[in-house]
């Protein structure tokens, strides 16, 4: 298992719990992720993602991107994609 920084925690909303982040690498529905800063670690498959408050199933480098978390993340936070194999 391997994992490939693929962006940065930018915002965080309460209700309902999400997550802003800007992508440096692309991310789909499926793929597995972590959160991972100073007071947070956590993995998540993304379930859903919207891009300007619109469902997408994919996104590139440099979309700002909101998922759901099971939890708070914050501002500054790395995001990477995680990858099953050597």
């Amino acid at each position: 298992m391997s994992e490939l920084e693929i962006g940065k925690v930018t915002d965080f909303f309460a209700k309902p719990v999400v997550a802003g982040i800007q992508l440096t690498g692309a991310l789909r529905i499926g793929d597995k992720i972590r959160i991972r800063g100073g007071s947070t670690d956590m993995e998540l498959p993304v379930r859903s993602m919207q891009i300007d408050r619109v469902s997408v199933t994919e996104a590139t480098v440099g979309d700002l991107i909101g998922i759901e978390v099971p939890d708070r993340v914050r501002r500054g936070d790395k995001v990477f994609k995680i990858t099953e194999g050597p």
